[in-house]
């Protein structure tokens, strides 16, 4: 008996995994769950994952989001935000979708785009995941080439940059060099959660007036 989608319920903070899901069915299955859902997908070489984050979890990214917006603009730097796009590549089968994605260096190939196909475009310049409720596949990423990823935690911020097709930790960020990052986005994060989003991001603003 085949079940359809619709029939599978997976909570808020809890993981779903397929096995030998082809990539015509990754496909269809993308296609049925549409744009605007709450669930995200991470697939690898037949492997679905299904995942459902906590609100929180959804209120973060917007956080990050935010405050990587607000750097880059106050640097004048160009770019193109892609949110939780699906990062997939058919030849690679692999297919993820981060809290949050910018293009920086590329962000000049993907203008006018709505959706990326890792076949022939690059990928992002910088993924960020939010790992309150999750996990972060680095897998996937190494294999797609995402130059840098950012991971938060309930430790706070951890910084990854992609050297021959691995991820070591650093303690810099590239696409934000001479700029304390870690410390920077912690403490505005922090901030959020205390003093209220919009003063945080006001105090975070004026850091940036004051210092870049």
């Amino acid at each position: 008996m085949l079940l359809k989608l619709q029939q599978i319920i997976v909570k808020p903070g809890h993981q779903m995994l397929l096995k030998d899901i082809s990539w015509q069915q990754l496909e269809n299955i993308l296609e049925e769950m549409g744009d605007k859902r709450a669930a995200r997908i991470s697939y690898s070489d037949g492997w679905l994952e299904i995942m459902v984050p906590l609100p929180e979890h959804e209120k973060d990214k917007e956080i990050f989001g935010e405050l990587v917006r607000n750097l880059l603009d106050k640097l004048q730097i160009d770019f193109e935000p892609f949110g939780s796009t699906t990062l997939k590549n058919e030849r690679m089968r692999q297919a993820v979708e981060p809290d949050t994605s910018f293009y920086i260096q590329n962000h000049a190939t993907v203008i006018g785009k709505n959706r990326i196909d890792l076949n022939i475009d690059p990928p992002p310049d910088l993924a960020i995941e939010v790992d309150i409720t999750s996990r972060t596949r680095f897998n996937n990423y190494e294999i797609l080439g995402v130059p840098e990823l950012w991971r938060y935690t309930n430790q706070g911020l951890e910084i990854f940059v992609l050297q021959d097709g691995k991820y070591i930790q650093s303690q810099s960020s590239p696409n934000f060099p001479n700029i304390p990052i870690i410390e920077l986005v912690n403490e505005y994060v922090q901030q959020c959660l205390t003093i209220g989003r919009s003063q945080a991001m006001r105090n975070f603003r004026k850091w940036i007036e004051d210092n870049l």
